[in-house]
């Protein structure tokens, strides 16, 4: 029988309660941006980690942690944003959108849509090129979220993408865009 875990959203809310808001977006910056680095969450910091994630072993890697999965500790920051917010996280997410790891700029493409972060639409373009559609796709719906009329343009070459859902999401963005901006953008 599998154990059911906490939902993200629960735990970082949970996280709020015990330490504060801007404790815990100050911690989800620091860890985003690079600021506490890798090893640093898996030592010193990782109560931290263990606050946001709700887990006593984030990512249930045996000690010690391979460098190569501390690309984790972005995604899980990222993540929190998507529940919790100060208006200054853009910045951190400005520079989380030239991170390394797909991932994370997929993260920060979720939250550009859900908070639809117009300032954060340029940063995201080069992700209508990624090799994997599920990051293309996030790219795309932070556009049709957040974006421009311009941004329709960059949009638009995808809807002869070779992958399904991404033709879908570019569909739903054009006419997001449309119904957002109150225009037509085709």
């Amino acid at each position: 029988m599998a154990v059911e875990r906490e939902k993200p959203k629960d735990v970082v809310l949970a996280a709020c309660a015990e330490y504060g808001v801007d404790a815990v977006i100050d911690w989800c910056v620091a860890f985003l941006t690079g600021e506490v680095d890798g090893e640093a969450a898996y030592g010193v910091e990782l109560p931290k980690l263990v606050a946001i994630t709700g887990s006593d072993n984030p990512g249930g890697w045996k000690a010690p942690v391979d460098p190569v999965n501390y690309y984790w500790v972005r995604v899980w920051a990222a993540r929190a944003f998507l529940y919790v917010w100060r208006d200054d996280v853009v910045d951190a997410l400005l520079v989380a959108a030239h991170d390394p790891a797909w991932r994370v700029r997929e993260h920060v493409a979720r939250i550009t849509a859900h908070r639809e972060l117009g300032q954060l639409v340029d940063a995201l373009l080069p992700m209508l090129q990624h090799e994997l559609p599920r990051v293309r796709v996030a790219a795309v719906r932070a556009i049709g979220a957040a974006g421009e009329f311009e941004h329709a343009d960059a949009i638009r070459p995808l809807a002869e993408d070779p992958d399904q859902t991404v033709r879908a999401a570019v569909e739903r963005a054009l006419e997001k865009l449309e119904e957002r901006l109150d225009r037509p953008v085709h």
